[in-house]
């Protein structure tokens, strides 16, 4: 009787060791955790408004948006669907192609509408002066450019712009029928630590 009770305590102890340390290795080798926002240094969100011009230039010796692809069906469209272009747009100041550089729009957009002129835009608007110089925004929406004021989301960011998240205003402050080039005006407005 004596052999059954040790060895039943014996059992239950390696049992219970098995157990723990298997709950132990499991917990540690998680892919998740809970984590308090200042763990990462990051103190009270705050709201900034940005407002930049962008300027899509598609004509001349120097364009910075180029057609990549586009469907068979492309050149019949009335909307131009089906095209792709990839793009590096200054991010100015002011209207004037001159105006002081704050950054680029890197990205794609494309024509996904049949029936209406709209654009997937894809973008990066990469920051290259002041307090956000190396910090970017994500901006992923629907652009509906004859459209008096377009507003699209933003999705994201990095550097002073992590955990961003808002929207942007766009409104075109010309466009050149002739050579398709254009100038668009944003106001951004974005929560963000």
């Amino acid at each position: 009787m004596a052999k059954s009770t040790v060895l039943t305590s014996i059992f239950s102890f390696t049992l219970t060791l098995f157990l723990f340390c298997t709950f132990t290795a499991a917990k540690s080798s998680s892919f998740h955790r809970t984590m308090s926002p200042t763990s990462l240094g990051l103190q009270r969100e705050k709201l900034s408004h940005l407002h930049f011009y962008f300027h899509d230039i598609v004509s001349g010796p120097k364009p910075t948006a180029v057609r990549v692809a586009e469907a068979r069906m492309t050149n019949t469209s009335s909307t131009s669907f089906g095209f792709v272009a990839m793009c590096d747009d200054p991010l100015t100041v002011g209207p004037e192609p001159g105006s002081k550089l704050v950054g680029k729009a890197q990205g794609i957009y494309g024509s996904a509408a049949q029936d209406d002129t709209g654009l997937l835009m894809v973008m990066n608007l990469a920051f290259t002066e002041g307090k956000y110089n190396g910090s970017t925004l994500s901006l992923l929406g629907r652009n509906m450019v004859f459209s008096a004021v377009r507003e699209m989301p933003i999705v994201g960011g990095s550097g002073a712009f992590r955990f961003a998240r808002g929207y942007a205003l766009a409104k075109t402050h010309t466009f050149d029928f002739k050579t398709g080039d254009a100038v668009v005006e944003y106001n951004v407005y974005v929560f963000h630590y």
